[in-house]
């Protein structure tokens, strides 16, 4: 009779909570919940936004419960450090697509840059770039211009409500810009590249780009692939999270705090008495543990999402 051969223990799934990397450039943000899910050791991981392959910087994750908190994060505002090359019009409004036309843009004038930036910041109607994520008849436009289609985006609101010169460089009959931009989501900064390009009559596109902020979120919370591989590789087996669920939601929304037979009411998805205030609010119990996020509706704190499973 043979021995029955011992089964392998597999380790138990991390703690929800969310991971902020630093995305490294070329990298897609599939790529890194790719990368994520074997560090951490688990399959539900997701992320809130994308970025562009040419890219850095903040990319926030949700592991584990704390995925379902990523559709409500309050990440409605995000923060870029970008190069803007004038000159040259792209493809793509970026440097990984084709040069379509040129121009001098070496005598351009301080004063005259300054007009077309302030011109595109406040609240603009945005045509997004034409390879971008966003979906035309049920496809990415990306697809469809990549696949030799001609797409038209139509404009959408946006908010940019910083966009700053840091510095400025003349080379050959180029100038590129860098530049800080705070803006909404949804706000293309390869878009307001070319428009300023357009603006000025020279062409522009973007060369670097660098999200240093989303929502309450940013660098500082962030590590980079190879120190979560480092982490992975020490003695714990795995990366550990920047936050657990308790700090991320504390972070991202005001917290109010409830007595054991409130907790257990919304942790069976009941309302509670008003909040006051406006948004979503996170109510934690008397374990200093998140129960949920409620929003005031009719009178009465009505569950957005319950996060401690009843009882």
């Amino acid at each position: 009779m043979n021995a029955r051969a011992p089964q392998r223990r597999s380790n138990p799934p991390p703690p929800p909570g969310l991971l902020v990397v630093d995305k490294p450039g070329g990298w897609t943000s599939h790529d890194v919940v790719g990368k994520a899910r074997r560090l951490v050791g688990t399959r539900k991981v997701g992320h809130a936004g994308t970025l562009d392959p040419m890219a850095t910087g903040v990319l926030v994750l949700g592991v584990e419960r704390a995925t379902k908190l990523l559709g409500h994060l309050a990440l409605d505002t995000k923060t870029y450090l970008a190069t803007i090359r004038l000159g040259a019009a792209t493809t793509t409004d970026d440097a990984e697509g084709e040069v379509v036309s040129t121009a001098d843009a070496s005598a351009i004038a301080d004063d005259a840059v300054d007009t077309e930036v302030a011109a595109l910041t406040g609240d603009l109607s945005q045509v997004p770039s034409t390879v971008s994520a966003i979906k035309v008849d049920g496809r990415r436009a990306y697809e469809r211009v990549r696949a030799g289609e001609e797409v038209t985006l139509p404009a959408r609101p946006v908010h940019v409500g910083r966009f700053d010169v840091l510095a400025r460089r003349r080379e050959g009959e180029g100038l590129e810009l860098d530049v800080l931009v705070d803006c909404s989501s949804g706000t293309y900064v390869r878009a307001l590249a070319r428009d300023l390009g357009a603006g000025l009559g020279v062409g522009g596109h973007l060369t670097a780009l660098r999200r240093t902020r989303v929502g309450p979120f940013t660098l500082a919370h962030a590590r980079t692939v190879d120190e979560l591989v480092a982490e992975a590789d020490g003695e714990a087996g795995r990366a550990g999270l920047s936050l657990d669920l308790d700090a991320a939601t504390g972070t991202a929304f005001p917290r109010r705090d409830v007595d054991a037979a409130q907790a257990a009411d919304l942790a069976h998805g009941r309302p509670l008495p008003p909040s006051g205030g406006p948004g979503t609010t996170a109510v934690f119990g008397p374990d200093g543990h998140v129960v949920g996020l409620v929003a005031d509706t009719e009178g009465r704190a009505r569950p957005v999402l319950v996060l401690a499973p009843a009882g």
